[in-house]
């Protein structure tokens, strides 16, 4: 089957290559305020695994339709000869500076390329949008509009009255908003248009439906073999003599710090890329959120569990009833937050500590001594890790390519918390056998990546 191609055209400056750049996953798209960016057909294909799926076409806005449409009234014969009308304008005017707009968008049509009329539902409609709707359909070419709401106002009832007499199928699509099952929607829509696309747009939402859950499986991974190494991660010096070991223990605890926020920058940027998210900024105050140093006091709020829910998994175990737990390495700036309040017996030592991490001074078999810190023993703090990454993931794979702006958090609210206690203590099972690991073993995160995958199409599911 050859792959559907559309036109996208329209207006200066309505958000044509916003939706090229939203429908084709591609952010290399050109997009910005200032109307004429696009000044020559570009073609963006949308292809998985090497297949080309369907092909967008990026076309400059009309530029003079009046004056065009004018020219075609007067050399035009009966309806029969209006295509070749169209056909014969652009042959006459292809070096002509005045309709190059025209020319440029009006050829990939001609070609046998699909209509995607993008227009403004937030600008009213005006005598101009009629010209260019009629040279389109002059053409003959099958064709869809689209209403794109760029503004706060709202005109999407008058151009729904004029788009439906010249476009068998009008819809309302945000380019910057629109989720995977709108996409899904607009490309069926599509195989409407024409009967001979529909098997190859059937196909092509069959694929990206497989595609977007092989990112979700490869985003799952990425995120438990982070946890993994968080959990398990060590730094260890060798004394030398003079060294001070109050001096010494701290640069140990800033690199084991360095080490555990540089592995979720790497698991970021690699679920992004996953997406196909490559270039996404995250460095403005609006993600403030997601860059903080992962032992903040508003990142443990958040993200942790409380101290209800620490017991109901288990994960206290003993130390509800009194037991110490020994949970680490001291001097560091990690505060509980305030849903983590004081129990009975040895929990409040933990609970009002400022400890994060073991911290060892051993014999070193070949004489002298080794400061060993980590590997982690906090309880609380792979579930403040997980949840930052799945929220992370939610808002990635959420985010249009239309998107140019850095990374953002509305409302911190949306944090990602373990509600289920079944599934708490199916995670924190994982956790306590990771825990007793020197280094992460592939069985346990495989199963721990299976878990992340469940919960991120649940939240999916649950939207």
């Amino acid at each position: 089957m050859t792959a559907p191609v559309f036109a996208i055209v329209g207006h200066p400056n309505k958000g044509k290559s916003s939706i090229v750049s939203t429908l084709s996953e591609d952010e290399s798209v050109a997009i910005s305020a200032v109307p004429g960016t696009t000044i020559d057909n570009r073609r963006y294909p949308m292809a998985v695994d090497g297949e080309v799926l369907y092909e967008l076409i990026d076309t400059p806005g009309f530029q003079r339709a009046r004056a065009a449409l004018e020219w075609m009234h007067s050399h035009a014969g009966s309806a029969v000869d209006r295509a070749d009308t169209v056909r014969r304008f652009v042959d006459e005017h292809k070096d002509d500076s005045r309709f190059a707009a025209e020319c440029h968008l009006l050829t990939p049509i001609l070609e046998g390329a699909g209509i995607l009329y993008v227009v403004d539902g937030s600008r009213p409609f005006g005598e101009d949008y009629e010209a260019e709707m009629e040279i389109l359909r002059w053409t003959g070419q099958p064709s869809l509009a689209l209403i794109n709401m760029i503004g706060d106002s709202d005109y999407s009832a008058d151009w729904n009255k004029a788009l439906g007499q010249y476009f068998r199928i009008v819809r309302i699509f945000d380019a910057m908003e629109a989720d995977f099952d709108r996409r899904v929607q607009l490309l069926l829509a599509f195989g409407e248009i024409r009967e001979e696309w529909r098997e190859a747009l059937e196909k092509a939402v069959r694929f990206l439906r497989e595609e977007l859950a092989r990112r979700r499986t490869l985003a799952a991974h990425v995120i438990a073999e982070m946890l993994a190494r968080m959990i398990t991660h060590q730094r260890r010096r060798r004394l030398a003599t003079g060294d001070v070991m109050d001096e010494i223990r701290d640069t140990l605890l800033n690199a084991y710090k360095q080490d555990i926020v540089a592995m979720e920058q790497r698991c970021r940027e690699e679920v992004e890329q996953g997406y196909n998210h490559g270039h996404l900024e995250r460095h403005e105050q609006r993600v403030q959120l997601l860059d903080d140093d992962l032992f903040s006091r508003e990142t443990w709020v958040l993200f942790g569990l409380t101290r209800r829910q620490l017991i109901a998994t288990g994960a206290l175990g003993g130390a509800a009833a009194g037991s110490v737990i020994d949970l680490a390495v001291h001097g560091t700036s990690l505060l509980m937050g305030s849903g983590l309040g004081a129990v009975a017996g040895g929990v409040s030592a933990w609970l009002t500590s400022d400890r994060i991490a073991n911290i060892k001074v051993l014999g070193h078999p070949l004489g002298g001594q080794e400061v060993s810190i980590g590997p982690m023993r906090n309880i609380n703090f792979p579930y403040v890790v997980l949840g930052r990454a799945l929220l992370h993931q939610h808002l990635v794979e959420e985010r249009t390519h239309a998107h140019r702006d850095p990374l953002d958090i509305d409302t911190p609210g949306g944090a990602w918390q373990l509600t289920d206690t079944a599934t708490r203590r199916r995670f924190e099972k994982l956790f306590s056998r990771l825990r007793k690991q020197e280094t992460y073993r592939t069985d346990l995160v495989t199963t721990l990546a299976t878990l992340i995958e469940n919960q991120i199409r649940n939240r999916t599911d649950d939207a």
